[in-house]
């Protein structure tokens, strides 16, 4: 992997990274664009104890913008882009209109190929390989920011989803504080710890789900499952089976098996719902643990967090959505039309032959 940091017009970080060592990368950003300005301001809530970021620029954020518009793929003689290159293998920069700015944290886009008609399911191994390289080396760089405590890698596929740019593309967010969900892990990873006498509730999920029948795809390093309580009709958790507390902690065997699994994970997707029907919407969102001392738990250290990412969709079936309703979007209780189990045997039905 090649990596050439560079900067867009406006003073935005943008950096290339490149499947092979003798590409040059010196295009210039040719757009008339002044600095970016943010509103993001971290604010919190104090009954429920967590934060919310305001930021009001970006309502003015590009919205659903034709193919020949599309401001991930890259600059073509006078139609210039946010990659001012000709072609790029993954490129990631620093989102124009971001949620998370300055001493708010940072975002970042990932753009995981110069293809706009693909997804990452369309990847070959060697260029998934290179996403989850540029996620690990975006996660090591954004954690020595004096500002960032967490960084949430994730990917947003389809209209459904809220997506307004139709590239193969996704975030990251470099966060100022542990999340709300990481929080809660963190709490019932100390109380299960104390409970047990030091057992790792992480480790217990994952061998508990090794031993069932929700097992959706399994290689030497990794194990993929429909998790016992899932919130989602189609939901999979994909785990290393050494644990590790971030993406900088895989060694080099469970790198190299990353893509395969990762990618029939992504294909079976596309296929739970049959034949004609449209690419399936989903959220594929990585776990890390937060950087640095977590305090506010007794107990718990870094290495007790388990790197994971968690794969679902809001299609519950043919033509149909879950959305949040009340109990959900009111009273964060899920309920979930899709039984677990059964939703194990669809994803391991659709497997590649």
């Amino acid at each position: 992997m090649k990596k050439t940091s560079t900067r867009l017009a406006d003073g935005r970080e943008l950096i290339y990274y490149d499947l092979h060592d003798d590409r040059v990368r010196d295009a210039v950003d040719r757009r008339p664009l002044e600095r970016t300005v943010t509103t993001s301001e971290i604010r919190r809530d104090p009954l429920l104890g967590d934060s919310v970021a305001i930021a009001s620029h970006r309502q003015g954020r590009t919205y659903h913008p034709p193919a020949d518009e599309c401001p991930l793929c890259p600059s073509e003689g006078d139609r210039l882009s946010e990659i001012p290159d000709a072609s790029y293998d993954v490129v990631v920069f620093e989102n124009r209109f971001p949620s998370l700015a300055g001493d708010s944290g940072r975002c970042e886009v990932v753009c995981f190929t110069s293809d706009h008609g693909a997804s990452f399911a369309d990847l070959d191994e060697e260029q998934a390989r290179l996403v989850l390289d540029a996620w690990t080396d975006r996660t090591s760089e954004l954690s020595h920011l004096p500002s960032v405590e967490q960084v949430f890698c994730f990917e947003n596929r389809g209209a459904e989803i809220g997506v307004t740019l139709g590239h193969p593309h996704g975030q990251i967010y470099a966060y100022p504080f542990t999340t709300p969900r990481t929080a809660l892990m963190l709490r019932s990873l100390a109380a299960h710890k104390e409970a047990t006498g030091g057992e790792n509730l992480f480790d217990a999920v994952v061998e508990r789900e090794l031993a069932g029948e929700r097992v959706v795809l399994e290689g030497e390093h990794w194990v993929a499952f429909v998790p016992y309580a899932a919130h989602w009709p189609y939901e999979v958790h994909l785990y290393p089976k050494r644990r590790v507390p971030d993406l900088l902690g895989l060694d080099e065997a469970a790198r190299a098996e990353f893509p395969r699994v990762y990618l029939e994970l992504l294909r079976r997707f596309d296929r739970i719902f049959g034949e004609g029907e449209p690419p399936t919407p989903y959220i594929a969102a990585w776990h890390q643990a937060p950087f640095g001392q977590l305090e506010d738990v007794d107990g718990v250290t870094r290495d007790d967090v388990a790197l994971h990412l968690e794969l679902f969709t809001i299609r519950r079936t043919s033509g149909k959505l879950k959305f949040l309703a009340g109990s959900e979007s009111g009273m964060n209780v899920f309920i979930n039309d899709v039984p677990p189990e059964r939703a194990a045997e669809r994803l391991r039905e659709v497997a590649s032959s």
